[in-house]
């Protein structure tokens, strides 16, 4: 879900009313950015507390180290029951099982630690399909065909072929309010509810395909010199299949005509209509179930949509659609309605949520946390960012109102790097797991009196 997508934030073509109402009593946060494209890598740093440089899992399907810390593990140490409905698109470590684990025929499975309640099964949509079977669906013998439109394949105003009740959204709302009345209020719980939706194929029921009226969506971003930035963007507007967006379709995204990108819209803006009803379902429910203020609600995504932006679809690429994310986080403690317009990035939600129940941030993770309302991440009173990587953002400590960083290092030494490393050396540093030693031969001129170029 792009991270303009909310009415609240003025959006002209969306249709959020019950996140827009979360909004008014919750912190919005309106720079908020994840760390990658698409969802397994994206998922990864937002769970574990990692940039992917740190976790290494650069695409759907690779593997997460089996050493990384996650929020659902540290969740459990801390005595609450991390329970999922939908997904987590990750790959097991392979080291603790064989290349013929059937996890590793999909995209991803589930992530170590969490109790799955109910798991959408993103590939095959196995658990999706047997509910809407058990709820009277005549599936074909390619269930799929019913994620797609009435008519032609391809870019279209039609609606999607299952109906609503039936549909994803609906299983995934219908699963998180049969936790919510039915887990023992006695137990602290967390509960991962995910929403497959919107994402493609692009085509939403009825009635939610005619949600957004046509003559409100915007027209996409870009010109026709767009390949002209660089090969890498040449290739994908040659290269994108449309089957990968609609269901049915033949040949390559582009050419897209303006017909079919307002079409394409309009269904995402419906799934995002219907996913907004879902959600407002589950808040009622949780509400009903006397546990909504004693709940800390945070709706956010894990990866962006060009929708036509600079003639592509999909996340990937260096455009803000594919990062940019929607943030709400409702505090009882820290009622709104609050805007924080500073920038702030997905990899720091699993230490903010940790923190905020109380749980101590595990020392391999590189982001910090911070507490809604404040302009970014938390820092100690007089403390700055280390000077030493400008990838860590850690707080070191300051004198005479300017970074010292380098002079506490050489003055309490407690790790160091080969030559050459960037890696975070700061003593005050907690977020660099690694610990190097100097070789013997570096001794005595390890650490450098002065900062080496580009620190």
């Amino acid at each position: 879900m792009a991270g303009d997508c909310l009415g609240a934030l003025g959006h002209p073509a969306v249709r959020t009313p019950n996140l827009d109402a979360l909004a008014a009593e919750a912190t919005v946060f309106t720079r908020h950015f994840g760390q990658s494209a698409p969802c397994g890598p994206a998922r990864a740093s937002m769970l574990t507390g990692l940039y992917v440089m740190n976790h290494r899992v650069v695409a759907n399907g690779v593997p997460l180290d089996a050493r990384h810390p996650n929020l659902a593990l540290e969740l459990r140490r801390a005595g609450l029951d991390p329970n999922l409905v939908g997904y987590t698109t990750t790959a097991p470590d392979p080291r603790g099982t064989t290349a013929a684990d059937p996890r590793f025929r999909v995209w991803g499975d589930v992530q170590e630690g969490w109790r799955v309640f109910a798991h959408f099964d993103e590939v095959e949509f196995h658990n999706y399909f047997a509910w809407a079977a058990a709820k009277g669906i005549a599936l074909p013998a390619d269930p799929m065909a019913l994620l797609g439109p009435e008519g032609t394949p391809g870019p279209s105003a039609a609606p999607m072929r299952m109906p609503a009740w039936a549909s994803d959204t609906a299983w995934a709302a219908e699963k998180a309010i049969e936790f919510l009345r039915t887990t023992r209020r006695d137990r602290p719980w967390v509960l991962h509810a995910g929403f497959f939706r919107p994402h493609p194929p692009f085509a939403a029921a009825a009635p939610w395909h005619e949600a957004v009226a046509v003559d409100r969506i915007p027209a996409p971003l870009g010109d026709a010199a767009e390949a002209e930035q660089h090969p890498l963007l040449r290739h994908w507007l040659g290269s994108q299949k449309r089957s990968s967006f609609y269901q049915g379709a033949t040949g390559t995204v582009q050419p897209l005509a303006a017909e079919e990108v307002r079409a394409t819209r309009q269904a995402y803006y419906g799934l995002i209509a219907e996913v907004d009803d879902a959600i407002g379902r589950v808040l009622t429910a949780l509400r009903e179930t006397g546990q909504a203020e004693e709940t800390l609600v945070i709706v956010t995504a894990d990866h962006g949509e060009q929708l036509g932006d600079h003639g592509l679809l999909g996340k990937l690429g260096w455009f803000d659609q594919s990062y940019h994310l929607p943030l709400i986080i409702r505090d009882p403690a820290a009622p709104g309605p609050r805007r924080v317009a500073a920038f702030t990035e997905a990899v720091d939600l699993m230490p903010t949520i940790l923190d905020r129940v109380g749980a101590p941030v595990p020392a391999p993770a590189t982001a910090s946390p911070w507490r809604p309302g404040c302009a970014g991440r938390r820092r100690r009173p007089g403390a700055t960012r280390c000077i030493s990587n400008t990838t860590c953002g850690a707080a070191g400590p300051t004198r005479a109102g300017r970074p010292s960083a380098w002079t506490s290092m050489r003055r309490r030494w407690r790790r160091s790097g080969p030559s050459g490393s960037s890696m975070c050396i700061s003593p005050a540093c907690r977020r660099c797991s690694t610990t190097w030693r100097p070789t013997p031969a570096r001794a005595a001129t390890w650490p450098p009196r002065r900062p080496r170029p580009g620190c």
